[in-house]
């Protein structure tokens, strides 16, 4: 790293000591830029890196709430507003007994770079809750909602910061937050993504991470000349993410192989086929159950306790659950069990140790702010169907997600060309590329724009 860029990551390590998350995010970042900060002396005589690691805004408040035997509870809520250089804040709601400060600040500052890659005008911003969802009735869930709105709603609005749901927060707790939002403002706007489709919502918006995470996949094996028909596909996760990554990998032609949660992972070596994966997304969408499950429903399929599936023999790997669920040994062994390619579907999924062994290894490997992107891409399009109080059809958001992910791919694959100096022969350092790429657009709207 530069000199500049080593000065500012002991500066951001010492100001935020407690926040593992959060250092190795920038870290990530920082270590892949030097060449671009080294080719141009404006970012450093700007303070850009310094700005740019810390929120323009973070808020944190209580939420009081009670259940429904009339008990009361208090949980805390945030909201970090990262940068808004190039559009409103956008980014999710997390609701999960983990979220922290430190979580939050992580995925904010990843949500900047991700935005600033899909080309479309989102700032980058994340937020949530302590709260857990997991055996609340629905009339509990409402009663958080509304309380968490009533305070954000102080702070956000569509052309301000934008949520979306994540980890917890799907189209029950969307519908229920976006009631009090119009209780509480007495208007109809396009103020939270992920609605329903009666209500502003989008087409895809559903599937778009999942369907995105496999169009990113799907370019890169094109530099290769090659495709997803015929690959045997691990996946984590069993989610929204999962379920629609499953769906798109099923459709192109490929086989996968493996789910999960949070208690262990299936294997089924035949596929999960199309009749599969129905009832997997009735198990987890209606019934609520655990992945387990389904090795009881279906012969030959195994389930393993408490175990993650990156010991499977695989082409192709795609994480879709959660912060470094892939360590340095486990992503040792994909590549010892014949990987060529991963592609991250959850927010930053292995850690660092793990990407330095895809980057030695020069197998195709597409970061999460790359690769997840369709999903905050597609609640851009549903900000757009918004403003203008339209719907598209299913068929135009899906055509705009593919044309955003392969423009997301092209940018990262050319900017990486251009300055990583490990980006040679038949191999491209995408981390660097999808950094760099974002990096810049950011950056140089931030210049632009003045000391703000």
């Amino acid at each position: 790293m530069s000199d500049y860029a080593t000065r500012v990551l002991d500066q951001v390590r010492a100001k935020n000591a407690n926040e593992p998350e959060f250092l190795q995010a920038v870290q990530e970042v920082i270590s892949t830029i030097t060449p671009v900060l080294t080719a141009n002396q404006k970012y450093e005589d700007n303070c850009i890196l310094e700005r740019i690691t810390e929120p323009e805004r973070t808020i944190i408040f209580r939420v009081p709430w009670t259940d429904d035997q009339g008990k009361i509870h208090v949980n805390r809520g945030f909201r970090v507003e990262f940068n808004s250089a190039i559009g409103p804040y956008k980014g999710g709601l997390r609701f999960h007994p983990s979220v922290n400060l430190g979580i939050l600040k992580f995925l904010g500052f990843e949500q900047i770079f991700k935005n600033s890659l899909t080309t479309l005008a989102m700032g980058g911003g994340k937020g949530g809750s302590d709260f857990d969802p997991k055996g609340k009735s629905d009339a509990e869930v409402m009663r958080f909602c509304q309380s968490f709105m009533t305070e954000l709603s102080r702070h956000i609005g569509p052309d301000t910061d934008v949520p979306a749901g994540d980890i917890g927060v799907g189209g029950r707790e969307i519908g229920y937050l976006f009631g009090q939002y119009k209780r509480l403002r007495n208007e109809f706007t396009g103020v939270l993504t992920g609605k329903a489709l009666n209500w502003g919502g989008s087409l895809i918006r559903p599937e778009a991470t999942g369907y995105g995470t496999v169009y990113f996949a799907q370019n890169m094996l094109a530099t290769k000349g090659d495709e997803l028909a015929g690959k045997v596909c691990v996946a984590s996760g069993s989610g929204n993410v999962a379920q629609y990554l499953v769906e798109k990998i099923n459709q192109l032609g490929g086989k996968c192989v493996t789910l999960s949660d949070s208690n262990g992972y299936i294997y089924d070596p035949e596929g999960i086929n199309e009749e599969k994966l129905a009832w997997v997304m009735d198990l987890k969408n209606n019934r609520r159950g655990r992945i387990k499950e389904y090795a009881a429903a279906f012969k030959g399929s195994q389930y393993f306790e408490g175990q993650r599936p990156w010991n499977v023999p695989c082409d192709c790997a795609f994480p879709c659950a959660t912060q470094n669920e892939i360590n340095g040994a486990e992503a040792a062994t994909l590549i010892k069990n014949g990987c060529k390619l991963v592609a991250e579907g959850a927010n930053m999924p292995t850690d660092l140790e793990g990407i330095n062994n895809y980057l030695e290894a020069k197998i195709l490997y597409g970061p999460a702010k790359a690769a997840n992107a369709g999903g905050v891409a597609t609640s851009g399009l549903e900000m757009a169907q918004n403003s203008q109080r339209l719907n598209w059809t299913r068929e135009e958001v899906d055509a705009k997600l593919f044309d955003i992910m392969k423009n997301i791919h092209d940018n990262a694959y050319q900017h990486a060309r251009e300055y990583s100096p490990d980006s040679q022969g038949d191999f491209t350092n995408y981390v660097a590329g999808a950094n760099i790429a974002g990096f810049v657009k950011v950056a140089d709207a931030m210049i632009d724009q003045g000391l703000v």
